[in-house]
């Protein structure tokens, strides 16, 4: 038996590329965000190296940057991942399926049956990224002038974690008798009526829908400020976090894994993946060669709306060769802001400097060999910086093959990563436990 840790490996699949010129790359799908076929193969490739997920980001509103940069976007269509991943499970077995749904804009009772729905269709593979949505357009889409103010939206995303995860306990896992010959489907006494009223949602129940496979969908989170680790301590099963340095990451570890412990919470039932751009190259100068072309294909118009969008305030004014000005605070995310603030201090970057890394990829990234790659990757798993990381490819399909093709043989090579799934829903593969039913007891 391998007693080595384990890698846990999720693919961040919306966009299909975090970086903005991805679809410009030579030998790309330009429009692989929206193209059934294309996303179906990634999905079966994804399942070939034995990935525990593919992870879709969303968003509410066409991205809130001037229309100089968003038409020089790819993510300005996309499908609804709902919508998307009961097909994606249709044709795929094993690997996991996690789709955002926020907190702040949709009914709960919608989000608690679509997830449990998912979890039924794909066997067991469904997860839920809880996000409270940090873009205020959105906000306008549903009828609200002014988006919620951020610890508002943390405080109603903790209720609606509860009203969710209520609802699919409603029904005891033997509920449903389906006896013939006495003619009754299912118990009474095995059908609960939550009947919440707090102080954002009132929610009846039951949910029309038997309970999911796992027990719950597993639940995802995303949010770095102090709200949403603290959010994540108390609910979460898999952080998505968005990480640039190791030391970085053996902080956010050992905050958020004690924070749980605080709550009562055994370390292991979180996993920990920050997202991570990875460039393999046959040599470690190709692969650098790769990243440089790619980060040479994004427009200025493009960086600057980057900007803006991490610091929450309009940066087309600002001197693009000065330093970066003071940024007051705002509603839009606290945690994407402060990155942007420190990357400048940190290394001393003008406007136009900080604006060009934001527009491609400033985040944490992997490019060289699949050896030299692998051996980051341990590093991280082995220091207590991450459970695994949730990879974002450079440009598809060549930097997906790259990586299932070149990276994972070498990972499993050293015995950090599974040549086989260990079971058969995304619990099982990421070694979580099953929820017990808070209202039914076995």
């Amino acid at each position: 038996m391998n007693d080595k840790k384990q890698l846990r490996l999720g693919a961040f699949m919306r966009p299909v590329s975090i970086h903005t010129a991805a679809w410009r790359y030579p030998g790309g799908t330009p429009d692989a965000n929206f193209n059934l076929k294309q996303l179906v193969r990634y999905a079966q490739t994804l399942e070939r190296g034995k990935f525990d997920a593919f992870f879709m980001a969303d968003h509410l509103a066409v991205l809130n940057m001037p229309i100089e940069a968003l038409r020089r976007s790819a993510t300005a269509t996309s499908f609804d991942p709902l919508t998307l991943l009961p097909a994606l499970a249709m044709m795929t077995e094993r690997l996991g399926l996690i789709a955002t749904a926020s907190t702040t804009f949709e009914p709960p009772y919608v989000v608690a049956r679509r997830f449990a729905s998912l979890d039924h269709i794909s066997g067991g593979r469904a997860a839920w990224n809880l996000v409270t949505t940090s873009n205020p357009d959105a906000a306008l889409n549903f009828g609200m002038e002014e988006h919620m103010e951020h610890g508002e939206r943390y405080r109603r995303a903790r209720e609606y974690y509860d009203v969710v995860t209520g609802l699919w306990d409603s029904w005891a896992d033997d509920a449903f008798i389906r006896d013939p010959e006495s003619g009754i489907f299912f118990d009474p006494d095995k059908l609960h009526t939550l009947n919440h009223k707090g102080e954002f949602l009132s929610v009846r129940g039951p949910l029309n829908i038997a309970r999911p496979p796992q027990g719950w969908p597993v639940v995802v989170q995303a949010g770095a400020s102090e709200a949403g680790k603290q959010l994540a301590a108390e609910t979460a099963e898999m952080v998505f976090a968005g990480l640039g340095r190791i030391e970085d990451g053996k902080a956010l570890f050992q905050d958020l894994k004690g924070r749980m412990e605080k709550l009562g919470r055994p370390r292991d039932h979180l996993k920990i993946l920050p997202g991570c751009l990875v460039v393999v190259g046959d040599t470690d100068e190709e692969a650098r060669e790769k990243r440089a072309l790619l980060d040479s294909l994004v427009h200025y118009d493009s960086a600057i709306a980057s900007l803006s969008i991490a610091l929450g305030h309009d940066a087309s004014s600002f001197d693009p060769d000065a330093p970066l000005p003071e940024i007051p605070e705002s509603n839009a995310s606290k945690s994407g802001r402060e990155r942007a603030i420190n990357l400048a201090k940190r290394e001393n970057l003008t406007v136009r400097q900080l604006a060009q890394r934001l527009g491609g990829y400033s985040g944490l990234a992997m490019v060289g060999t699949s050896a030299t790659i692998a051996d980051q990757m341990q590093q991280w798993l082995e220091e207590e910086a991450s459970d695994g990381f949730n990879i974002m490819f450079p440009y598809l399909p060549a930097g997906l093959d790259d990586v299932v093709d070149k990276v994972v043989p070498e990972l499993q090579r050293r015995g950090i990563f599974r040549r086989e799934y260990e079971g058969v829903t995304l619990r099982e593969n990421l070694g979580l436990p099953r929820p017990e039913n808070r209202f039914f007891k076995v």
